[in-house]
């Protein structure tokens, strides 16, 4: 396996940091497994600084500025052609069976091909220094807040808005101006003058004959997106047009991964992003803070060990031999309220306890008929009715919250996001739902699914199973539907129910 480049300073290492994640994600959305994905991940990255650094030793070498990518999204072009060489050396089986067929078809030739026929938002990006480039790409695809952004890019932090407005004016103008470039026919061309000017205008309307060539002319419909700065279309425009396949996957996928303020799906990847900002560092305890602890545990222990061992409430001793867990710990005096929750799945008896001769509980009778309570029956919680989704009722309370997203919808196919916050922390996660309209689950990312009927369940991927308390995490997938697509329902995280938000 391709071992990684080693970093030949303190700023490229930042740099390394900062782009493996992206590079790893994409890797991920193009094989069939995690291994796969990291050694496309390895290669493709290797490859990828290996030619940034040849294009800097020729700019270095003649002074003359050779039109590049920035960093991030020349390495996930790298993923693409990597993946483009296992297909074509007999290695396409460990890739997704949809970028294969991407890879056979002209859409993928597009990118190989004259550079006059290469989308307008591959060629717009490559055509603006690499610093405006990078701010475009980072704020639009990447989705860092711009505060951090700034701070990547050595940006003063207050006038950083303002030039991102004037990079977004200047990707539309090459954009433009690739757009005439472009080889047309005279349908096409008839129509440049007039989708510059619908698409300048927040307000102007499409008219219908312009509105139906988009409809068929995907050279024009890919101009108009980039063209048009306004209604959100920006960030779709530009992770389609340079990345190509995975583009808007790979959009959501960052996205999701910056509202929940992690790096990639990474819960150790924050680091010089930004990110961090937005949240209060843990306090930490010091040496000191360490012995006042070790001081007052010793002081407690001391104070047990000094208590009268036989002392019991009205005189009454326990027991030599007798176990601890049956000595009360509230007060007798204090009844506790009926079916409190101890801990999650369990519950404490609303019933009295009869105390036996030695100070024991006595067990449950059995109810009449002989045979056990349904709601007491091995296996089952209480309130349970034989179901694999938690019961409405005498159930411990939720420690998540699930949000579903439909992110876009068509024909017979959508595209929605499943984000949950934990309230504890997590090593690793399996969250699942049921749909009920007979939804069927086609591609994931950010982790690996299993359908069964209508239950699909979810699975962390290697990169993002550790979440911190209150933290949280996100997958993405694509689905099919007939009919009816309603969102789905009986949220679980690690087997407890989740709460559900809209």
């Amino acid at each position: 396996m391709t071992d990684l480049p080693t970093p030949q300073d303190a700023a490229e290492a930042v740099l390394f940091s900062e782009c493996w994640d992206a590079v790893l994600s994409y890797a991920d959305l193009c094989t069939s497994g995690s291994a796969a994905a990291t050694q496309l991940a390895t290669e493709a990255f290797t490859h990828g600084i290996h030619e940034a650094r040849s294009v800097m030793a020729r700019t270095k070498n003649t002074g003359r500025r050779t039109p590049r990518l920035p960093r991030i999204p020349l390495l996930l072009n790298s993923v693409r052609t990597t993946a483009a060489g296992w297909e074509a050396h007999g290695q396409g089986h460990r890739l997704d069976p949809d970028l294969r067929l991407w890879l056979n078809s002209e859409k993928a030739a597009r990118y190989t091909g004259p550079p006059l026929h290469r989308p307008i938002a591959l060629r717009g990006l490559r055509d603006l220094q690499e610093a405006d480039a990078a701010l475009l790409w980072l704020v639009e695809v990447e989705a860092l807040p711009l505060p951090a952004v700034a701070r990547r890019l050595g940006l003063d932090p207050v006038a950083a808005a303002e030039e991102l407005g004037q990079v977004r004016a200047l990707f539309r103008d090459r954009c433009h101006r690739n757009h005439l470039d472009t080889p047309m026919d005279a349908d096409c061309r008839s129509y440049a003058r007039l989708l510059d000017a619908v698409t300048r205008s927040p307000g102007s309307e499409t008219p219908e004959d312009l509105s139906k060539h988009l409809a068929h002319c995907v050279e024009c419909a890919e101009a108009a997106a980039c063209l048009r700065l306004h209604g959100g279309g920006l960030p779709a425009a530009l992770s389609g047009g340079v990345i190509g396949w995975g583009g808007l996957a790979y959009l959501e996928r960052r996205r999701r991964a910056a509202e929940a303020g992690l790096a990639g799906g990474r819960t150790d990847a924050a680091v010089d992003t930004g990110l961090a900002e937005v949240k209060e560092s843990a306090p930490r305890i010091g040496r000191t803070g360490l012995l006042v602890a070790a001081v007052i545990v010793s002081g407690l222990a001391l104070t047990v060990s000094l208590m009268p061992f036989g002392a019991g409430n009205g005189g009454t001793t326990v027991a030599r031999g007798d176990s601890a867990d049956r000595q009360p710990v509230a007060d007798p005096g204090v009844s506790s309220p009926p079916a409190t929750e101890r801990a999650e799945g369990s519950l404490v008896s609303p019933e009295p306890v009869d105390a036996g001769a030695d100070g024991g509980s006595k067990p449950d009778p059995e109810p009449q008929g002989g045979s056990a309570s349904p709601d007491h029956a091995p296996g089952r919680t209480p309130g349970s009715t034989g179901s694999t989704e938690p019961a409405d009722s005498t159930r411990s309370p939720a420690s998540c919250e699930v949000k579903y997203h439909l992110v876009d919808e068509w024909t017979d196919g959508f595209q929605a996001t499943v984000t949950v916050t934990s309230a504890h922390a997590l090593d690793s996660w399996q969250v699942a739902w049921t749909y009920g309209d007979g939804q069927q689950v086609t591609q994931m990312w950010d982790g690996t699914y299993a359908q069964h009927g209508s239950r699909v369940t979810a699975t962390a991927a290697d990169y993002n199973k550790s979440v911190a308390a209150g933290g949280s995490f996100a997958v993405g997938f694509l689905g099919t539907w007939h009919d009816t697509n309603t969102a789905p329902d009986a949220f679980t995280l690690n087997g407890g129910r989740c709460t559900t938000t809209h």
